[in-house]
């Protein structure tokens, strides 16, 4: 085993060590989710913690690692008699984004459990991770499912796994890290609120503290155990200063007038539910006990505060992380202590901003107006990009619920909530033999293929003879997610009348509907005399809108070039990720300009993307009471629907739902 990076040698990073420091005297903080940038020492500081946190006592022999004073009555591998146990180090289990549900709340052997009525279990990742640290690097693209049970397991303190009735039950109660890069994409709004702490990391912009990172890290890969060695007292310390401040933890007293504080400061950022208030309240004592004090203060609430509101603050992806400090230090000295009263003190009585705590970078805040919408657009005959006829950006129009856009037929892609696929979770359509490890039996299936058997077997008992051929693996049908690519027209004819606020608001709509639905997006603009990929495909819906509220408008409209471009993009994509399917949403009025036959270039482009099955949809931005009739044309040369920006809206009068037709879907449609 490779030895860990100290802890102590971390250079900076001042909140993310606190956070994880804090959950470490107090596990019932409710762990940490650490967003940043690649290359800022993440992974490395959650690995290192677990080499500071204090020895665990287990039951001997206990593949769940019961606590020999205390064992799980419903352990697996019990009963256990209460007595003494053997220490061992406590556990840091890491998750892979790509493990299998049985990897992760473990196996039971079907085949046993039927003819034998054996339950023959298999702990998975949970049950090595009990009374130590899950850690998840990239907890952002860790599928649905898995995201699922972690809910479960966090809620409950306990896994259970079933499999056609027959259970097994184990506790699970685990320090829950995870740490993700913004720019791939945002966590589920239920798994996000299960993080007690959040930290925003950032590699340093100083020079001397980045030579020093480096000279440390060159330090460590030469001689790992050296370097390990040089910091052994600092390590040391802190060790002892954690069962120190858990010692300690019992005997904090958080006085009513800091719970004042907290549930006004909750109050005062509108956050949801109880949870804040009390990951709050736990995280302030926990502060009290590190700094070696019985006493929460006011300057314990306001840091606790700052780790434990920030992600519960969101209220849709695009919301901008962090808290306005002057909100919160107003709110603290408003709902101060005052020795009883009713009335708060005006003198004072807010935090001091001392105690050591280092102060969090409040991150960026919401970008606000931005730039003013522009009077009438100039024609289509100005220049492209930079050109006398580019307008500034406008800011998008509110965001709307939008109607379900799907892909026809049955896909096998990602995990989502978009089109109809072959899942490993859903509704059961059927049945087929195992390829590889059975995770979902279909029993009547499986006792169908094995009762023409029974006599050859040699049956006598009640019981029925099953072999490993007769098992059956239930087929279900469930939802996918989709590559949703953005086709958006920015040309002056869409800057005409200052429709532009409304279009960008129609497609931020269709973003955070992307984002709800577990979709990659994409972004193509078009406008001047080209096309322009805005955004590769990713799963950062926030980028997507970050570039979409900086777009400006102007210039022709070659439609064809903004087609061409996205059958490029889709090709690309195609060889990355060939199991997703694809969603073309066009954003355009229709109109083509620019170039020789800039129509004709746009029929034909359009049925390229026909020919090879894209399903799409064209978003028509037509106005006004003279109507060409464009989009529509365009739509039915893409072999897909045009649909109204009022058409659009979930509640409008023309339906529900709307799928998408178009030649892809009918071609994968699996019977």
């Amino acid at each position: 085993m490779s030895t860990p990076y100290p802890f102590t040698a971390l250079v900076g990073q001042d909140d993310l060590r606190l956070a994880l420091l804090l959950n470490a005297v107090s596990p019932a903080v409710g762990g940490v989710l650490v967003r940043g940038e690649k290359g800022t020492a993440k992974s490395t500081a959650v690995r290192a913690l677990s080499a500071l946190l204090p020895e665990v006592d287990v039951v001997p022999g206990c593949r769940f690692s019961c606590a020999p004073g205390a064992p799980d009555p419903s352990c697996p591998d019990g009963p256990h008699e209460a007595g003494g146990g053997v220490a061992r180090a406590a556990r840091m289990v890491e998750l892979p984004v790509g493990a299998s549900e049985d990897r992760l709340v473990g196996a039971l052997d079907i085949e046993r459990a039927l003819a034998e009525g054996v339950k023959a279990f298999e702990p998975g990742l949970l049950a090595d991770a009990h009374r130590g640290i899950l850690y998840v690097d990239e907890v952002n693209l860790l599928h649905d499912h898995l995201v699922d049970l972690l809910l479960d397991a966090a809620a409950m303190g306990a896994s259970y796994v079933e499999r056609e009735g027959v259970s097994v039950r184990h506790a699970a109660r685990f320090l829950l890290v995870g740490t993700m890069n913004p720019e791939e994409g945002e966590l589920r709004p239920q798994l996000l609120d299960r993080f007690g702490l959040t930290v925003e990391v950032s590699a340093s912009r100083e020079p001397d503290q980045r030579v020093e990172v480096v000279r440390r890290r060159l330090a460590y890969d030469d001689d790992p155990d050296g370097f390990a060695a040089r910091w052994g007292d600092e390590e040391g310390a802190v060790r002892g200063r954690i069962v120190a401040a858990r010692a300690l933890l019992p005997r904090v007293r958080l006085g009513d007038g800091a719970l004042r504080q907290i549930a006004a400061t909750c109050a005062a950022f509108e956050v949801d539910g109880m949870r804040a208030d009390i990951v709050m309240a736990r995280t302030a004592t926990a502060l009290a006990a590190w700094a070696g004090r019985e006493d929460v203060l006011a300057e314990d609430v306001r840091q606790a505060a700052l780790l434990a509101l920030p992600h519960r603050r969101r209220r849709n992806p695009f919301d901008a992380p962090g808290l306005d400090e002057d909100k919160l230090d107003e709110t603290l000295e408003e709902f101060g202590e005052n020795d009883g009263d009713d009335e708060p003190d005006p003198d004072g009585g807010g935090p001091d901003g001392g105690g050591g705590q280092p102060p969090q970078d409040s991150g960026p805040e919401q970008s606000g107006d931005g730039a003013a919408a522009t009077p009438e657009a100039a024609d289509d005959g100005q220049p492209g990009a930079g050109g006398a006829g580019e307008q500034q950006a406008v800011r998008a129009g509110e965001p709307f619920r939008t109607k379900v856009l799907s892909v026809p037929g049955l896909g096998e892609g990602a995990a989502g909530r978009r089109s109809r696929a072959r899942t490993e979770h859903g509704r059961t359509t059927g049945a087929r033999r195992p390829r590889g490890a059975l995770t979902k039996l279909h029993l009547a299936a499986t006792v169908q293929a094995a009762a023409p058997h029974q006599r050859a077997r040699g049956r006598s008992g009640r019981g029925l003879v099953v072999r490993r051929d007769d098992l059956r693996q239930a087929t279900r049908e469930g939802r996918e997610g989709n590559l949703v690519l953005f086709v958006v027209d920015a040309s002056g004819s869409m800057a005409a009348r200052q429709r532009m606020s409304a279009v960008k608001g129609a497609v931020l709509s269709l973003l955070l509907d992307a984002y709800q639905r577990r979709d990659k997006v994409g972004l193509v603009t078009f406008r001047g005399t080209g096309a322009d990929v805005a955004l590769p495909p990713t799963s950062s819906v926030d980028a997507a809108a970050a570039r979409l509220e900086s777009l400006p408008t102007g210039g022709r409209t070659p439609l064809a070039a903004g087609l061409l471009r996205a059958h490029e993009v889709l090709r690309v994509e195609r060889l990355r990720d060939p199991a997703r399917r694809p969603l073309v949403i066009v954003v355009t009025d229709g109109r083509a300009t620019g170039g020789v036959e800039p129509v004709a270039q746009a029929g034909r482009a359009a049925r390229l993307l026909a020919a090879e099955g894209q399903a799409s949809v064209v978003v028509d931005c037509e106005s006004g009471p003279v109507r060409l009739g464009l989009a529509g044309q365009l739509a039915g040369e893409l072999g897909g629907t045009a649909v109204t920006l009022d058409e659009l809206r979930a509640d409008s009068i023309a339906g529900l739902v709307k799928d998408v037709q178009g030649s892809y879907g009918s071609a994968r449609r699996v019977a």
